[in-house]
């Protein structure tokens, strides 16, 4: 199970989410609320410094600027991360460790406080098990 509410605050089963401009919106079934919070230290990641948390692949829609949103890739070109071409916002990206998943940035959801998540564990993003055969 995820967290359902942070410092009190009810995570919504569909909550919508944001980049800062406002000009990319995301549409996010979040049944289970905020499932897996963590923070990753790969090179990408510990630039961006962002909580990111799990949400299927069918519970994550764009609803508004998925013409703003532009993609980076990098290494083995499986992560899509993507961001706000206005604020530089990241948004979502589509998991390396399983495609079939999205992690959004938890600062996006609408009436969320990611600092109130407190302690938040880190993803060792730097030995991915992916790198290794």
């Amino acid at each position: 199970m995820g967290i359902t509410s942070v410092a009190g605050v009810p995570v919504n089963e569909h909550h919508t989410a944001t980049c800062h401009c406002g000009a990319v919106e995301l549409r996010l079934h979040l049944p289970n609320g905020i499932v897996e919070p963590r923070r990753c230290d790969c090179s990408v990641c510990r630039r961006r410094g962002a909580i990111a948390a799990t949400v299927a692949e069918d519970g994550l829609r764009v609803v508004r600027g998925g013409e703003q949103l532009r993609l980076y890739q990098f290494n083995t070109h499986v992560a899509e991360h993507w961001f706000c071409g206005v604020c530089g916002i990241y948004t979502h990206h589509r998991r390396r460790s399983n495609p079939r998943e999205f992690g959004y940035n938890v600062a996006c959801l609408e009436g969320i406080n990611p600092f109130a998540l407190g302690e938040v564990p880190t993803n060792d993003g730097v030995h991915h098990p992916a790198d290794r055969e």
